[in-house]
């Protein structure tokens, strides 16, 4: 198991401090997260930050939830050409098998 890091971190103009294990991760992260803040500010700059951030935080569950979907048509489609490879290996072995 890795050894947790403290790591301070800037968002939104507060300051936390995490336990991570990987800072350089960690503060990438943070960045984003302070990024899509500051943009939905820019964006609504008369909301809340309770409402900066449930609209920021919303925002990164779509960039989450639009990956994640394209993982998974990735993931059939290379099924889909991994079982057509196989059956074609199998036509293959049975047409060159001596009869």
């Amino acid at each position: 198991m890795n050894e947790k890091k403290k790591l301070k971190v800037k968002i939104f103009d507060k300051e936390y401090s995490l336990l991570v294990e990987n800072q350089e991760i960690a503060a990438e992260l943070a960045e984003y997260v302070n990024t899509m803040m500051e943009e939905t500010k820019d964006e609504l700059p008369d909301q809340s930050k309770d409402t900066i951030a449930i609209i920021a935080a919303l925002n990164i569950a779509y960039d989450l939830f639009v990956e994640k979907n394209k993982y998974r048509e990735f993931s059939i489609q290379a099924t889909d050409k991994i079982k057509k490879i196989k059956l074609l290996l199998n036509e293959s072995k049975f047409m060159s098998s001596p009869s």
